[in-house]
C-alpha cells in the first residue's frame, strides 16, 4: 500500500468524518465521564499537531496526534486507524512519527491515556511494542478502572 504521513490540520471534511468515526468505536467501551476526547478544534491548537496517513488515492486511512503540555512533556492523543487497514503497521508508522516530531521539539518524555477495557488490546500492543510502559495517572487524569497510562523516556 503506498502510503504518506504528514502533519495536517484536522479542519478538513474527511479528518473531521474520521474522528466521528473514533468517537463512535469509543463510546461504548467507557463511561462518558472517563472519555478524554480532544475536539476537532482541540486537535488545530497551536499546542498540538496531527498527523495523517493518506494511501495513495488520497484517502485518510489513519491519524494520530501530538499534544504538547510543557518544555519537556508531549502527549500523544487521538490514535486510530479505519478498520479495513487495521494491522498493516499504520499505529506504528504514526507514533514513529510523533515520536520524532516530539524529540524535533526537545522533549524528554512522551505520555499517554487510553482505555483499559476490552476493546483497547490492540493499542495495549501497539504502545508497549514501542517501547511504552505502563505507569500511575498523568497529567490531570483521574485514576480509574477505565484508565491505563503509559510513558516513554526520550532522553536516550
Amino acid at each position: 500500500m503506498a502510503l504518506s504521513i504528514a502533519a495536517e490540520t484536522p479542519l478538513q471534511d474527511d479528518i473531521r468524518a474520521m474522528v466521528q468515526r473514533l468517537n463512535a468505536y469509543l463510546q461504548p467501551l467507557s463511561p462518558p465521564q472517563f472519555q478524554f476526547q480532544l475536539t476537532v478544534e482541540q486537535m488545530a491548537g497551536a499546542d498540538a499537531t496531527v498527523f495523517v496517513a493518506r494511501d495513495g488515492t488520497g484517502t485518510a486511512v489513519a491519524m494520530g496526534s501530538l499534544k504538547v503540555h510543557d518544555t519537556e512533556t508531549g502527549e500523544v492523543k487521538r490514535m486510530f486507524s479505519e478498520a479495513h487497514v487495521r494491522g498493516r503497521g499504520l499505529g506504528r508508522a504514526i507514533l514513529d512519527v510523533i515520536e520524532a516530531r516530539a524529540r524535533e521539539l526537545g522533549l524528554s518524555r512522551l505520555v499517554l491515556e487510553t482505555g483499559a477495557t476490552p476493546g483497547f488490546e490492540a493499542a495495549w500492543a501497539l504502545y508497549e511494542s514501542a517501547g511504552f510502559t505502563r505507569c500511575s495517572a498523568i497529567l490531570d487524569y483521574p485514576d480509574s478502572d477505565y484508565s491505563r497510562f503509559y510513558e516513554k523516556s526520550l532522553s536516550s
